[in-house]
């Protein structure tokens, strides 16, 4: 399903509508980001050998699917930076300290979404703009649409699977310590997982 083809122009937006496909048509509408299904995670290389791998058990935001108009659509993400668990609590206070995070002054990141095209098939590729602490750097995240269903509660669905990676120097993230046989304690390099579960909004009442 093309869920974020782009079109540029009058005559290509005008074809999309024409040749919709019914079943992405009806995907339109608001969409809340389930927590409870749904995870935002990192993996990053730990003193040269090993990955730590983490994850944000706090997080909110939206998704606006436009099915007539899909390159309209649209997603906004924020994510409470002091629910960040690697499943040990010394490392984690530590990655919500001033070396990392500052979570007391800079309690949230976000992202908010600029634009999107289709790879092919169920993949796409959202940019936007990323915040940790007080750097706004532009973002790209590659997503795989895992589909929509009804779920037991009568919830309409839509799931997307995907990540990225950036470097975190580039959002001022620089505390790094040097081993004694060469290299760093933590890698520069992170990757970032996002696996999507959201719950589409009951249409207003007539």
């Amino acid at each position: 399903m093309g869920l974020f083809n782009r079109k540029n122009d009058t005559a290509e937006t005008t074809t999309a509508v024409a040749t919709a496909d019914p079943a992405l048509a009806g995907l339109t509408g608001e969409y809340t980001i389930d927590p409870a299904h749904s995870s935002i995670g990192f993996t990053v290389r730990h003193a040269m050998v090993t990955n730590v791998r983490g994850s944000f058990g706090e997080h909110e935001g939206t998704l606006q699917l436009d099915g007539a108009y899909p390159y309209r659509s649209t997603a906004s993400i924020d994510v409470a930076m002091a629910s960040i668990d690697t499943g040990i609590a010394d490392r984690d206070g530590h990655l919500r300290s001033g070396d990392f995070f500052d979570v007391e002054r800079f309690p949230k990141m976000t992202f908010r979404s600029t634009g999107a095209e289709q790879l092919g098939g169920d993949r796409y590729r959202i940019i936007g703009d990323l915040t940790i602490k007080d750097v706004t750097r532009p973002l790209a995240i590659d997503l795989e649409f895992q589909g929509s269903a009804t779920d037991v509660y009568g919830n309409e669905r839509v799931g997307f699977e995907g990540g990225t990676e950036i470097l975190r120097s580039d959002w001022g993230l620089t505390w790094n310590a040097a081993l004694e046989a060469g290299g760093v304690m933590v890698s520069d390099k992170v990757k970032l997982t996002f696996d999507i579960s959201a719950i589409k909004a009951a249409a207003p009442a007539a």
